[in-house]
């Protein structure tokens, strides 16, 4: 049976990612992760609604692209994003990499 992982599951990481606001570029770190989201610290504010490009080097040392990104929520420093569009192979990457937080963290997951 395959291993499968609720969209809201958020594991914890530290990773650096570069976004981009307008004409400003920002690199922050990412906090924690999801299939569908990110919760990263960073300088640059960003607005509720607010969409972007989003490059994160993940822990592995690959990075990924999110064409699209939208801020959903914004406390001081911290926000969160969900990705909006992402090609085939980084979501695969977002998989494998999750797959194996699920594995080290020895929880199972229904």
């Amino acid at each position: 049976m395959p291993l499968t992982i609720p969209p809201c599951r958020r594991f914890p990481v530290q990773c650096s990612d570069t976004y981009n606001a307008g004409p400003f570029q920002a690199q922050d770190t990412i906090w924690n992760l999801s299939r569908n989201g990110w919760k990263y610290s960073g300088d640059l504010p960003l607005r509720v609604r607010k969409t972007c490009p989003l490059s994160v080097n993940l822990p592995s040392q690959e990075s990924v692209l999110a064409t699209a990104a939208i801020v959903r929520w914004v406390r001081g420093r911290e926000h969160g994003l969900a990705t909006l569009v992402v090609d085939e192979q980084t979501r695969s990457r977002l998989e494998h990499l999750i797959t194996g937080l699920v594995q080290e963290s020895g929880e199972s997951i229904p």
